[in-house]
């Protein structure tokens, strides 16, 4: 294995013991709530989401009832997490493209969720990863940052970011890393001022702003904070 495979996994396992309780932060029951929720946490926060989903899940239990939803309706369910009017038609125009192509249940292969109006790559793994147990990684902004600082990758791309941590992770690990990932970029990784006194991988982080004297490993991180 080469070095660079060996430390990923490395820290890999750091994160796995940090966030022993990682897991999707979405309220939802079924492989169809999920992929709602998840379409409705684009440039949102989970609590957000999970404050309209309990009425909007009761209002549309089923993939024909948000296709046959008076838009004016569904849009006034989702207004606050923002961008509403484009995630109804999304949720509308999927839900739509689910009882079309099948039957109105959530498919269960990448290739059949990507093609449905609203869904890309990220939103599939979400779904297959934590409705279906099917391994998937799923690139957010937080994995896509933490996965450069950690020099697990050098690209940019969600595609090509999610293709690098695939030849580094055995298919297992994939979708636990993705929420040990999340919660490490919410709680300590930030965007703008990572707190790398309190990151348990400082002293192998080839961006930890520490000095390597003072780069041990830490303990456990603190709660969350606001979100970057």
């Amino acid at each position: 294995m080469p070095d660079a495979a060996r430390l990923a996994r490395r820290m890999g396992r750091i994160l796995a013991e940090t966030y022993p309780e990682a897991d999707t932060e979405l309220a939802h029951t079924s492989p169809l709530e999920l992929l709602v929720a998840t379409v409705l946490s684009a440039q949102s926060t989970d609590e957000r989401v999970n404050s309209v989903t309990p009425a909007l899940f009761a209002r549309y239990p089923d993939a024909a009832a948000y296709a046959a939803a008076d838009r004016a309706e569904l849009e006034s369910l989702i207004q606050t997490v923002g961008l509403y009017r484009s995630k109804a038609a999304s949720i509308q125009g999927l839900a739509q493209a689910l009882c079309d192509r099948h039957g109105g249940e959530v498919p269960t292969t990448l290739e059949e969720l990507v093609a449905l109006p609203g869904v890309g790559r990220k939103t599939a793994n979400v779904v297959l990863g934590n409705a279906f147990g099917v391994p998937g990684i799923a690139v957010d902004t937080h994995v896509g940052r933490l996965a450069r600082r950690f020099g697990w990758t050098e690209e940019s791309a969600p595609e090509k970011v999610e293709e690098d941590l695939m030849q580094l992770f055995p298919p297992s690990e994939w979708t636990d890393l993705s929420h040990r990932m999340i919660l490490h970029g919410r709680r300590v990784c930030h965007a703008r001022k990572p707190a790398c006194d309190a990151c348990p991988l400082a002293s192998l982080c080839p961006s930890s702003t520490l000095p390597p004297a003072t780069s041990a490993t830490r303990s456990a991180p603190p709660r969350e904070e606001a979100r970057s």
